[in-house]
Parts: structure tokens; sequence; C-alpha cells
């Protein structure tokens, strides 16, 4: 069979040339509203479809199976942490962000107060959540593009940066958006089939879960594949318990808090909401992206300890074996997948795995074009810049994006996908989850205020992060969620408190966002 026959090229490839083609449909992007909110044009089952898409990226296709095969109930918890934050952002923000109505996410703060400084602060923390999570998710495609295309993890960086540049920079929101809604069904479908042919298989959950329970010695056949030439020890009740990852109480609520809110921080799933042409639409967006999401993490979980007992066995395909062992965490849908449903099931993984790289991206992509484009450049560099300058300016935003994630990328070779993303939901839990919480629910709330919070968020989360070795041990979190989202909305409270200079138009504000005269705006 000729290489480009294999299912995983074929199928790949059909990928590729979609997105290629649905590019080239919405490539006429006159104004700006065209290029960074898709016209306000997209219904509540296109923009739900591609909240999801934009919402499920690698971390959750390859990240939370993966995290679940390797830690169990540990890693299981990640999957209830991500549910709770899309029904918080359903109930608290979406409605009243349409509301508002802006083309970026510094735009809420820039008219809130009326402020070319917030507006600045919004736009670092816009670029740094940003960066934060565009690294993993060009991770595990170099990861896939490597294990199954036999690429180097360099090329894979390139070649994902160069797909991102393309679709992102001609298609703008318009492109990006019905990619994203495509590409979440094709995820969905794989999972689908892949749970499918597992339960086909006769791997029903509470029988393989009492299988891996009972488990307790060495795994068959892993001894040539292991750095120590051992097989690999593996106890299933410790596998089955919970606390091994969170050994205590304070580090679970710490990740709960931080991965619950930071859902309502993240500046690419806020900008979605711009795009529906109502409040009203935006809100059923968002229902519909919970529904969506809830499959998704449910078939996420179950395949996860389906890879745990496929593993197990010992009795699955060598090449399988191998990649479970060499791949990781990370490679383990794929992997399974191979293991359930041959080179096919395999190949149709594959483009859903790109599919959810390219998604989230896309969304990142589009939200930090519109921080360079819109935020920075129109505001403080070309003040009478023309609509087709604007445009202009968001696509040459793309490649300089393009060119400083793919640095990113490259840095983070070594990570777990599910992990960083959790550390990225942290740092926008701790910066604009308080900033839209506060912003749309309490008047009270001050440009320095504001600023502070931002600024102060930033830097507490980045700094117990990544000089965590640094601090105290009963400071030493894996997710730091419990001290750095409270120094957060403190922060705002505190300094608006002391500030007082609350915007004198603060009532129609309030009234624009909260009330149903406005729905339909």
């Amino acid at each position: 069979m000729s290489t480009f026959l294999e299912p995983k090229f074929l199928l790949t490839l059909i990928l590729m040339g979609t997105i290629v083609y649905i590019t080239y449909l919405t490539k006429r992007n006159a104004t700006a509203s065209d290029y960074f909110v898709g016209g306000r044009s997209f219904g509540w089952f296109t923009n739900g479809s591609a909240i999801g898409g934009d919402y499920l990226s690698a971390a959750t296709f390859l990240g939370i199976a993966g995290l679940t095969y390797q830690l169990g109930y540990d890693g299981a918890y990640y999957a209830f942490c991500f549910s709770i934050g899309l029904t918080l952002l359903a109930i608290f923000v979406a409605g009243p962000l349409r509301r508002f109505g802006a083309y970026t996410v510094a735009d809420f703060l820039a008219y809130r107060f009326h402020s070319k400084r917030a507006r600045l602060a919004a736009v670092a923390v816009v670029l740094a959540i940003s960066g934060f999570y565009a690294a993993p998710q060009l991770l595990g495609a170099a990861q896939i593009l490597s294990m199954f295309f036999g690429t180097s993890y360099e090329f894979g960086i390139i070649f994902t940066c160069s797909v991102m540049i393309f679709y992102v920079g001609i298609g703008g929101m318009k492109g990006t958006t019905l990619n994203q809604a495509l590409e979440l069904w094709i995820r969905l479908g794989a999972f689908l089939l892949m749970v499918g042919a597992a339960i086909w298989g006769g791997l029903h959950y509470q029988d393989i879960l009492a299988s891996i329970n009972e488990f307790k010695g060495t795994i068959t056949g892993t001894a040539s594949l292991t750095a120590d030439g051992k097989d690999i020890p593996f106890d299933g009740s410790v596998w089955t318990g919970t606390g091994n990852y969170f050994p205590s109480f304070w580090q679970t609520m710490s990740m709960t808090i931080g991965l619950s809110l930071g859902t309502i921080g993240l500046p690419h799933i806020l900008l979605r909401f711009y795009t529906n042409p109502s409040a009203k639409a935006a809100r059923r967006s968002a229902l519909m992206a919970i529904g969506i999401a809830s499959v998704f993490f449910l078939f996420a979980v179950y395949l996860g300890v389906v890879g745990r007992s496929i593993f197990l066995t010992g009795e699955a395909d060598p090449a399988v074996m191998k990649d479970l062992i060499t791949g990781g965490n990370n490679m383990v849908v794929p992997s399974t997948a191979q293991a359930l449903g041959g080179e096919w099931l395999l190949g149709l993984v594959i483009a859903g795995a790109f599919a959810a790289v390219f998604s989230n991206l896309s969304g990142l992509f589009i939200a930090s074009s519109g921080a360079l484009a819109h935020d920075l450049y129109a505001t403080f560099f070309r003040k009478n810049i023309t609509e087709k300058e604007r445009v202009i300016a968001g696509k040459v935003s793309i490649i300089v994006l393009g060119v400083l994630y793919g640095a990113l990328g490259l840095m983070v070779k070594e990570a777990s996908i599910g992990h960083l993303v959790a550390l990225a939901f942290t740092v926008a839990a701790s910066t604009f989850t308080p900033i839209f919480i506060l912003g749309i629910w309490w008047r009270g709330m001050t440009e320095k205020g504001a600023i502070a919070g931002l600024v102060i968020g930033l830097v507490t989360s980045m700094y117990m992060i990544f000089f965590k070795t640094t601090l105290p041990e009963f400071l030493q979190f894996n997710v730091p969620g419990i001290i750095t989202v409270p120094v957060g909305f403190l922060s705002v409270y505190i300094v608006s408190k002391l500030d007082r200079r609350v915007p004198s138009d603060v009532n129609e504000f309030m009234k624009q966002v909260h009330s149903k005269e406005s729905e339909a705006a």
C-alpha cells in the first residue's frame, strides 16, 4: 500500500483539505468586525460547537484520558474541574459579555473604565495566558507527527504553526469558527467509535476497573522497552485510590479552584461570546458547549481506564505496548485506538488529535491577534487606522504570533500536556476571572483596582509556578489556585476600595450588561 493511502495519512490529508476549502470560502473579511468577531453572525449551534472545539483542546482529547491512564482517579478529577468551569461561565458571564459587545477581551476593561492603561494591562495578560496555553497544544501536535509520521519534534512545531498562520490569517474569525465546529464533531466521532469498539470488545467499565484494582506485580513483556531492562511494576489498589498526585486536602482544593475558575478567564473562550448575534444566543451557545464537554469528559475517563486495562494484560500489539511506554500519557488515546480498531481507527484519532490542536490554537491565535492588532497597534500606534488597515494588521500579527508560539513550543518538549494546561487555567483564574466577575457584578470596581488585580494576579501565579521550590513547603502547590485566585480577587477589591474613583457612567454600564432591553443588541 502506498504511504499516502495508509489511513493515518489519508484521513489527515482529508482534514487538511477540508480546512483549506473552508478557509478559501471565508477568506473575504472586509471589516474589522468580520475579521475579529465573524460579523457577529453565528447562531448558538455553530458557536456552541466552536466553543466546544475551542475548549476541548489536545488537553482533553489526549490529556484527560492520558492523566486517567497514568494517575487513576486523581487524573479523572481534572475532568470534573473543567466541567464546573464551563457551567460557571454560562451562569455568570456569557450573557452580560455579549450584551456589552466588543471585538476583544481588553475592550471590556478599556470601555468599562475609559482607560488605555487598563487596556494595555489586559493585552499583556492575554498574551501571557495564550502563550502558556499554546505551548502544550504545539507539544501535542509535534508528538503526534513524530510518533506516527516519523518527523522530528522541531518539524512538528514548524508545520503546525504554518497551518495556523494560513487558516487563521486568511479566514479570520469566520474561518476559525467554521473549522472549529467541524473539528469538534470529528473528535466526538472518533471518541464515540473508540467507546463503541471497547464495549464491543467486552471492556466493560466495572469489569476492567475491578481487574485493575486487583493487579499487583509486574507487567509481562515490558522489560525490553524499559531503560533498566526490568518489567514495569504496578499496584492497582494505589491506582484506583485517590490522593496520590494531590496528597492533601489543600492540594486538591487548590487544583479545584484553579481549574474551575480558570475557564471564566480564558481569553479565547470569552471572545467567542462576541460572535453571537444576541445575549440569548450566547447563553444557548454556552449551554450547548457544557453538554458536549460533559459527554467528552465521560468518554475520556472511560478510555483512560480502557488504555490501562489493555496495557496491564501485556497482550497488545508490541507497537502499541511500545507507544504506551515511550509516548508517555500524552499518547494513550492514539495507542488505545490502534489496539481497539487497528489502523483505520488510529487514523481517525490522529486526524481528531490534529483537529483538537488546530481548533484550540486557532482560538488562541485569533484572541492574541486582536490584542496585538486591535488593542495595541490600532490604539497606541495608529489611532486613525482604516478598517482595511486594521484587518491587515490582524493578519500580520498572526505571523508574529506563529513565530512566538513556535519558540514556546520548542521549550516544552518533555512536559505533560494536561498539567501545562492546568497551569494556564490557574493564571487565567488569577487574572481575568476576578476582573470579569467583579467587573460585571460589582459597581465599586475601579480602574486602579482592575489593573492591580491583573498585575498582582499574573505575577503571583507566575512566581508560584516557575519558582515553586523557593517557597516554604506549605506554599508549594502543584496547581497554586488556592493562593493566587484569592490574591487576584482581594487585589481588585482592596485597591478599588482605597481608590474609590468609580466611573461616573457605571450605572449605564450595568444597565447595558444586565438589562433584557439589551438582549438583542
